[in-house]
């Protein structure tokens, strides 16, 4: 089970996004208390990766019913 739901991820990404393009334009960026500048570009690039890789797993989980599939074989030789 995914610990954020697809809905907060899109939002969360979408905001890193938003983030990223305003530094971009050389302008500062506030969310909550932090105030994010170009100086910060790395940390909102590893959020963007961070929330892209969640999004990823709840739409794997959303399209896989949330389990994982395990296949055992047994090699012969005949």
């Amino acid at each position: 089970m995914a610990i954020f739901s697809k809905k907060l991820c899109e939002q969360k990404l979408e905001t890193w996004l938003e983030a990223e393009d305003a530094i971009a334009t050389g302008q500062s960026y506030q969310i909550g208390s932090r105030n994010l500048t170009r100086a910060n570009l790395d940390l909102v690039k590893k959020q963007i990766e961070y929330w892209a890789g969640k999004l990823q797993e709840a739409t794997d989980e959303e399209n896989k019913g949330g389990r994982n599939k395990i296949y055992r074989f047994m090699a012969r030789d005949l």
